[in-house]
């Protein structure tokens, strides 16, 4: 390929990819909280069912806390990232119910991954258990309190059992959608640009 050529296709495909994706950070962010997402959920489904005399039912609880305050501090950390570097703007192609919806399940998204590890922390507090992380240091309970144990466990329920699963059924979706179905390259957004050097 000339280097005529090579300028000719470069012209052509760069231009649409500057601009409209998140920074690398983000993206990082973005997929290793999805992963523990995805491995949490199985985490509390395995514990609710376990035994009560299971002999690895202890293990499982601090993994499975362990996971979600590691949740917990990544978006933290991506919320502060998202101040500093802005999101790129959405595809203008969008329609403007596409956009809102795109928006509001975003920051749905955040108050989950946000409410789930703390409303499952203070759930176990207010029972009176302490939480271990990881083995790596102990996170003190505040003392048994019925009343805020009901409260904190009706949250960890509605965004842990309905908003998150509803949420992801929904983020997969439009995200097959715009693969599959409108082939827009809306998924670039959240990957790595490619080299075109090569």
């Amino acid at each position: 390929m000339s280097t005529a050529t090579s300028s000719v296709v470069l012209s052509d495909v760069r231009p649409a990819a500057v601009g409209r994706r998140y920074t690398l950070t983000a993206q990082a962010l973005h997929w290793v909280t999805a992963i523990l997402m995805f491995s949490v959920l199985p985490l509390a489904w395995v514990m609710v069912n376990m035994p009560h005399d299971a002999p690895s039912r202890e293990w499982i609880y601090t993994l499975h806390k362990s996971v979600g305050l590691t949740i917990l501090a990544l978006v933290a950390f991506r919320l502060a990232w998202r101040a500093a570097h802005p999101a790129p703007p959405l595809p203008a192609h969008l329609a403007r119910w596409e956009a809102l919806a795109a928006r509001v399940s975003h920051w749905l998204l955040y108050l989950v991954l946000i409410g789930m590890p703390i409303s499952g922390y203070l759930f176990s507090a207010f029972k009176g258990h302490s939480t271990t992380y990881f083995d790596l240091f102990t996170i003190p309970a505040p003392g048994p309190d019925k009343q805020l144990t009901s409260v904190a466990l009706w949250f960890h329920v509605v965004t842990g059992q309905w908003l998150v699963y509803a949420l992801i059924v929904l983020h997969l979706g439009a995200t097959a959608w715009h693969v599959a179905v409108r082939r827009d390259r809306v998924l670039e957004r959240m990957m790595p640009e490619p080299d075109l050097r090569t």
